[in-house]
């Protein structure tokens, strides 16, 4: 099967689920769009990595990726291989100096270590078919290197503008004490975007 290579594009709260994330997969120079419900724990690390932010602590997948590292195991792609009364299946293709293995994964641990790694995102054409959404380009042109979007909805962002400079970064102070850092992400867009 011709595997279909997918990038980031988003990742917000899930509409449809209370503490749940969507992490929204784009075709790569195509118009599809792959949602795929995730929870907080995953969002956060997805998040961190595309980030670039250092948590005081490793968490469990920079572990993992250190683990990796230090026995000499690549991530060298993962692949989003099935859709069963939909829940996603993926699978590593890691690679060391004697084999290649596919070890069986959550989707959401994929994409976190996807991220870590840099490594390539792919899935099949009847998964895209069967649970992509077609994305409508006012321009009729194929979006080109779209930027990851994420996005915090509900009250929590409107709070965010009626804070001073001085409320917004205690505030960020506190919600990185506590390792929420897509919440954190949005504070420190806010301050940003003041400046």
């Amino acid at each position: 099967m011709k595997k279909i290579e997918l990038e980031i594009v988003a990742l917000s709260h899930s509409i449809t689920q209370t503490h749940s994330y969507a992490v929204v997969l784009g075709e790569m120079n195509g118009l599809r769009r792959l949602p795929i419900v995730i929870g907080g724990f995953e969002a956060q690390a997805i998040a961190v990595a595309l980030e670039h932010m250092q948590p005081s602590r490793p968490l469990t997948h920079d572990l993992m990726k250190n683990f990796m590292n230090a026995f000499g195991v690549e991530l060298q792609e993962i692949i989003i291989s099935d859709l069963q009364e939909g829940i996603f299946y993926s699978k590593l293709v890691c690679f060391t100096e004697n084999d290649t293995v596919e070890i069986d994964s959550r989707t959401s641990d994929a994409l976190a270590l996807a991220v870590r790694f840099g490594c390539p995102i792919y899935t099949y054409e009847h998964i895209l078919e069967n649970a992509g959404i077609l994305m409508e380009d006012s321009a009729g042109k194929k979006p080109k290197g779209e930027a990851v979007g994420i996005e915090e909805t509900g009250s929590g962002k409107d709070d965010l503008s009626k804070m001073n400079l001085e409320e917004l970064q205690t505030l960020l102070n506190d919600v990185l004490e506590h390792e929420d850092y897509i919440r954190a992400i949005s504070i420190r867009d806010e301050i940003n975007k003041r400046k």
